[in-house]
């Protein structure tokens, strides 16, 4: 499994991201993030991977090759996981959340994909 995980900061915040990753896979809620438009994004996943196999609401397999996905959401947050997913199918996936201006963050890595990175 490989997991991606998306968040905005709110203007004026930007946190430890390893923190907030811990803070959103607890379940909690991070001061200093926005409030997502989780059905909107959620619609928007559905309709990028229409051809793909809906396992169920959230959960996605590929029909005509490997791999598959399953999207958990909090109200500021954007879970991925990944299960044998190819390069080209991670990549859609963070371009459709780039479309929420909703930066990767990688913790395998650890590291978040955005313009405050240094």
């Amino acid at each position: 499994m490989y997991e991606l995980l998306f968040w905005k900061y709110l203007e004026g915040f930007y946190l430890n991201h390893h923190l907030v990753y811990e803070a959103i896979d607890e379940q909690q809620e991070v001061e200093g993030l926005e409030t997502l438009p989780i059905t909107v994004i959620l619609n928007r996943f559905h309709t990028v991977f229409s051809n793909w196999e809906k396992v169920d609401e959230n959960s996605w397999k590929n029909p005509n090759g490997k791999g598959a996905f399953q999207i958990k959401t909090t109200p500021q947050s954007i879970k991925i996981d990944c299960y044998g997913t190819e390069g080209k199918t991670m990549n859609l996936l963070v371009d459709t959340m780039a479309e929420f201006k909703c930066p990767l963050y990688d913790p395998q890595v650890p590291e978040r994909y955005d313009e405050m990175n240094e």
